[in-house]
């Protein structure tokens, strides 16, 4: 029986714990060693290849329908494969010859499929992460602290969104990032981790905040992880406009109109991608006016939850007046707050004057005049 034929009887079984291949043979392949394990997700069996390379781990998730093909693909460039199961190990070795397989006692006792205990995170759990670690999320073996679990997850579901549109990201060349407002960078240390180490894209990444000492721990810190594209600077969105040519904005819970300035910097570089999570919202708070939404505007914690999707719905539609494709995704907040929308433009380039008459109406209905769009004049002519 040929080591495909054992590991889809495995399967069938349900007794197949995990596939080692390492022993690389073709200089040209990166990673070291790859883990493959089964997992169950919604009842249908997946496999989770695990690159291990000499510093990092990445991770990818494949159909079972698929698993064997990239199984197959993956093992041309290396000399063995160990297939762990409940009943018996199986040593592959590959030579000139062919390919041979050496039936084994059973060397590990767990033999059952995950079903889902524990999220396929992007950064997982339990596999140590350097960054995590220096600041202060996980342990050296990868345990993440029960205090920080909410901020692990965060980190992970952040990175999720990147990898959405990962393919916007050019590859030809070194892309250039501002996150205005990073302040202790557990996210940006999270992008430039994501962007430059898992996807292999060059990204030179700038942190812009308000407070010296964190900037000082920021730029010490990423001389610890030897990331040298990515640096903190001292500053305010205000008065941040020499940049040129920056590729992607993202500002996280920045307050009132300084999300609009975020998104306004973004705009006149033509970024491609422009990713905010607003916070309070006061400026569209004093100016909302309708008499025929009394019933909702009378009370004040209608009237700011109101207003925060009217002044998010305003930034929507402005965006895509000057050629964004917009989304609304849910954001993970830390302080659980109702604030966690996160507002997602892509560049296409085409204006749409549909949506200019669209703000218009809105803008009147609402008796608003936003910070957002008198700072883009000269885009809106």
């Amino acid at each position: 029986m040929n080591y495909i034929d054992i590991i889809k009887e495995l399967l069938v079984k349900n007794e197949l714990i995990e596939i080692i291949i390492s022993g690389k043979e073709e200089k040209t392949t990166e990673y070291n060693k790859i883990s493959i394990k089964p997992f169950l997700k919604d009842e249908i069996i997946y496999f989770q290849f695990a690159y291990i390379y000499d510093k990092k781990t990445t991770h990818e998730n494949i159909e079972a329908v698929e698993t064997i093909d990239k199984l197959v693909e993956e093992f041309v460039n290396f000399k063995q494969m160990v297939i762990f199961s409940k009943s018996n190990d199986y040593q592959v070795l590959k030579n000139k010859k062919g390919v041979k397989v050496i039936k084994n006692k059973a060397s590990k006792k767990q033999g059952e499929l995950l079903h889902n205990r524990k999220k396929n995170y992007i950064i997982p759990e339990d596999e140590p992460c350097k960054f995590l670690e220096i600041l202060g999320v996980m342990n050296e073996k990868g345990k993440v602290f029960k205090d920080k679990y909410d901020k692990f997850r965060q980190i992970n579901k952040y990175l999720e969104f990147i990898r959405d549109i990962k393919d916007e990201l050019n590859k030809k060349k070194k892309i250039r990032i501002v996150d205005f407002g990073s302040g202790k960078a557990y996210l940006t240390f999270a992008l430039y981790y994501y962007i430059n180490e898992v996807l292999g894209v060059e990204a030179e990444i700038t942190g812009i905040d308000l407070k010296k000492d964190v900037v000082e721990f920021c730029n010490d810190t990423a001389k610890k992880l030897e990331y040298k594209n990515l640096k903190f600077l001292w500053g305010d969105i205000k008065t941040f406009t020499e940049f040129e040519g920056i590729d992607m904005i993202v500002t996280l819970h920045a307050c009132d109109i300084a999300t609009d300035m975020a998104i306004a910097h973004g705009i006149k570089w033509k970024s491609r991608i422009i990713m905010v999570v607003p916070c309070c919202q006061h400026e569209i708070f004093t100016q909302i006016k309708n008499e025929s939404m009394s019933p909702l505007l009378k009370h004040g914690i209608l009237k700011e939850r109101i207003s925060s999707l009217v002044t998010d719905a305003a930034r929507g539609n402005l965006l895509e007046v000057v050629g964004y494709n917009v989304q609304f995704v849910e954001f993970i907040d830390m302080e659980h707050t109702p604030k966690n929308i996160m507002i997602r433009a892509i560049y296409n380039g085409k204006r749409n004057e549909k949506a200019l008459k669209e703000f218009q109406i809105f803008k009147e209905f609402w008796n608003i005049n936003p910070y957002l769009e008198n700072a883009m004049k000269e885009e809106l002519k």
